[in-house]
């Protein structure tokens, strides 16, 4: 028997995305740590949705360069020791209606590392598996036509320009590839965080070599580090 749909109202549309560190620089030169999951990925450019009255929001529009730290699942306790807390002061009022508040040290708070980045300032979290330095390349607005919401949300396309990872995920005899059975990501799904099973089927557009999507940003970037 086919299932049926059933039309719904639900509140959000998180169906499951991974969770992403983002390190940024805040004014005052102290660096700010933030998790979000409204992230995906076209190459080597990521479009990142958030609110425009947060403090990473204000960085990226400020700075132009972020970290994009990518947890593990054996990170979830670190990163949920993030939620609830931001970078900004005073708390924007929506967020202290939700009940959060401001932590000036969110490295600190979610006790993790900081490392020096090589091509943008922000720091990466050493012990998240992958790290992505990254440039702002443009800003878009979110809902812009409805003026309820017009302002409140921005999308964020940004450039990798440096990756970092760490050796366990790494399929073993490329200098290439990362080994999606070793990869796991931390993923948020309707506000709860959550592992990766194994691979649920064979799939038929692996067969593609990666090498057939490499683009025009990996370029520039080997152009940069000479390799």
């Amino acid at each position: 028997m086919t299932a049926t749909h059933t039309p719904i109202e639900s509140n959000i549309l998180y169906f499951g995305t991974p969770v992403v560190l983002i390190s940024t620089m805040n004014e005052d030169d102290t660096p700010n740590l933030a998790p979000m999951s409204s992230a995906f990925w076209l190459g080597w450019r990521s479009m990142l949705g958030l609110g425009a009255r947060s403090q990473t929001a204000r960085n990226l529009l400020r700075a132009r360069e972020c970290v994009l730290n990518l947890p593990s699942d054996r990170l979830a306790a670190a990163v949920d020791r993030l939620a609830l807390t931001t970078g900004r002061d005073p708390v924007p009022e929506r967020k202290h209606e939700r009940g959060y508040r401001y932590v000036r040290d969110k490295f600190g708070r979610a006790g993790l590392t900081p490392v020096e980045s090589e091509t943008v300032r922000p720091p990466r979290v050493a012990e998240c598996p992958v790290a992505m330095e990254a440039v702002v390349e443009a800003v878009h607005p979110v809902a812009d036509e409805d003026e309820a919401q017009r302002g409140g949300i921005m999308a964020f396309e940004v450039r990798v320009c440096r990756l970092w990872v760490h050796d366990e995920i790494r399929l073993a005899g490329t200098d290439d590839h990362i080994d999606p059975d070793a990869w796991r990501p931390l993923i948020m799904s309707f506000q709860k965080l959550y592992g990766l099973g194994p691979q649920a089927h064979p799939s038929t557009l692996a067969r593609i070599p990666e090498r057939f999507y490499r683009g025009p940003d990996l370029d520039r970037v080997r152009q940069v580090t000479g390799s």
